[in-house]
């Protein structure tokens, strides 16, 4: 998809053919917010499966599969083989395990290091035997390539706050056996080589101006260090290319991202006992400092949707621990709740059809939505493009969706006295995750620019320009990979590497353009349908190449519409 789907995606290939693993570009623009382990993974998938976006996407589909397993052993080492297997089912058939890894972001891998350094703590310092503590910093050390400092600060401050409250932190054995000397020694060994190099390649070497503005470079060090990780924090980095959700929309959406074992968290958060004395209670107890912390972390600063993700672990094991504790009563409201909802969104669905039952689909979906393009520094921010007429492109999906939450919601509910009803509700959310794939690809022409990509790989050698901001098309650099111009696209992420020295003449402005667009050579220009006439004003005529989704690639010469 375009946006940051495609470009990350693009960063390992560039990566790859330029041999430079440690400073990440787009478009020869260097990018240096993001810590590179999970482009290094992508890059590596290349290598042995070839470039495809399925080899792009391998990597977070194994962490999910590794997540499942992690958070699958903490339960069956902290209650049993039955809690361990509801838990890992639980993360792994979760609506926001699902929505957030449709994309190309290290969050679910982050999500895995961060569940895996609290169970090597746990083992560590229930069990008594230090050599679980290797895994602890190790895990921490893989996270801070993978994301950044938050890699490390939840793990420490879950596994500082568990000790505290378990009157365990002042204790030598505690600290023998966390090995922390030795221990950081580890971590940094795992992360800062790179952090030096990115830093020695990056110069000035040392910045510590507390302010962020544009058109000013100040190296590697200043950029990642303070200004993403500090600046961003305090809401005052520049450029300000994100949004943040409001923070009661935040917590509550936890609702929608565990969905469906959210609906056991009372159930769960019901069973807990203060003080935690035995094992299933001193897990129980780890999870709720592991989401209390992150949750109020987060809550301090700004907020996508997928931030959270690395508790999700923490809700599924305290699902997984209620499940297995039925049949009682609270898990039987947790089961009619999810049935009473599961119907009511199957009849929202019939009624939804019954509405677009006389519109006639033409052309692609993107002819019947909205654009919203301040919501779209959201995760979700697209789909506030929805609107009714949408849906009749949607009826296949959406009738399968419809089916699959009321049908096995309610079976759910019949079936809630044994272990089938856990099952049901999985096979649910597979059911689901289906008909999301199904809207995703009637969304594709829209979402993604890969038809007017291959138009233009069929088409005549030409140059390759694309108007505004990289994102928005950045699929088309995917799929042709190719060097492009970017008209007024010193924009946003871009902005800080194009003041960079030595920064690739990419970016042009109207008169650049309309030099370019009278020379005989080729050119694409790859535009929303919408920019066109504008474009034509001051470029003359320009003819029709390809159109797809609302975008078109125009061109100064004759090629055939594709």
């Amino acid at each position: 998809m375009d946006d940051v789907d495609a470009v990350n995606a693009q960063i390992a290939r560039n990566m790859l053919d330029s041999g430079d693993w440690v400073t990440a570009r787009i478009n020869g623009v260097v990018y240096l917010e993001k810590s590179p382990l999970g482009f290094w993974l992508m890059a590596v998938s290349y290598v042995i499966f070839g470039v495809h976006d399925w080899s792009a996407r391998l990597p977070t589909a194994l962490g999910a599969i590794g997540l499942m397993w992690v958070t699958a052993a903490l339960g069956r080492w902290g209650f049993g083989r039955r809690v361990g297997f509801y838990a890992g089912l639980a993360v792994g058939a979760s609506a926001g395990l699902f929505l957030f890894t449709r994309i190309t972001i290290p969050d679910v891998l982050l999500t895995l290091a961060v569940a895996t350094a609290l169970y090597c703590f746990l083992r560590a310092v229930e069990e008594e035997d230090g050599r679980w503590a290797w895994g602890y910093w190790g895990a921490m050390g893989a996270g801070l390539l993978l994301k950044g400092l938050l890699a490390a600060l939840v793990p420490m401050a879950t596994a500082g706050l568990y000790l505290l409250l378990t009157r365990r932190l002042f204790e030598r054995r505690t600290w023998r056996l966390l090995r922390p000397s030795s221990g950081v020694l580890l971590m940094l060994a795992i992360y800062a080589p790179w952090v030096v190099l990115a830093t020695l390649r990056n110069p000035p070497i040392f910045d510590f101006t507390w302010r962020s503005e544009p058109g000013v470079y100040r190296g590697f060090f200043w950029f990642y260090f303070i200004n993403e990780h500090i600046l961003r924090f305090l809401n005052l980095r520049y450029p300000r290319d994100y949004n943040t959700v409001p923070r009661v929309p935040f917590l509550l959406l936890h609702l929608v991202w565990i969905f469906p074992w959210s609906a056991f968290l009372p159930a769960a958060l019901r069973n807990w006992r203060w003080p935690a004395e035995d094992r299933p209670g001193r897990v129980r107890l780890l999870a709720v400092l592991w989401i209390g912390f992150l949750l109020a972390f987060l809550s301090l600063s700004t907020t996508q949707e997928y931030y959270s993700m690395p508790c999700y672990p923490a809700f599924a094991l305290l699902a997984g621990a209620a499940l297995a504790e039925a049949p009682n009563r609270w898990i039987s409201w947790g089961y009619g709740a999810l049935a009473a909802l599961g119907a009511a969104m199957g009849a929202a669905t019939g009624v939804i059809l019954y509405l677009v039952r006389q519109v006639n689909p033409v052309g692609d979906i993107s002819s019947a939505l909205t654009e919203n393009p301040d919501a779209y520094t959201l995760a979700l921010g697209h789909m506030s493009d929805l609107t009714l007429q949408a849906f009749a492109y949607l009826r296949g999906p959406l009738l399968l969706a419809g089916v699959a939450l009321a049908v096995g919601t309610v079976a759910a509910w019949f079936l809630r006295r044994g272990p089938v009803g856990p099952l049901c509700l999985a096979g649910t959310m597979v059911l689901f995750t289906q008909a999301a794939y199904r809207a995703m690809a009637i969304f594709d022409p829209y979402m993604s620019s890969r038809p007017l990509a291959e138009a233009i790989a069929a088409g005549p050698e030409g140059g390759l320009v694309l108007e505004g901001h990289y994102y928005p098309f950045s699929s088309v650099v995917f799929y042709t990979n190719r060097r492009v111009l970017l008209l007024h696209g010193r924009a946003e992420n871009l902005v800080y590497g194009s003041a960079a020295p030595g920064a690739p003449p990419v970016f042009l402005e109207d008169d650049d353009l309309a030099r370019l667009w009278k020379r005989e050579r080729l050119v694409y220009l790859v535009a929303p349908v919408t920019s066109r006439p504008k474009l034509e004003a001051f470029l003359g005529p320009a003819h029709l190449f390809a159109e797809r989704g609302g975008k078109c690639v125009l061109t100064n010469a004759p090629a055939g519409i594709r």
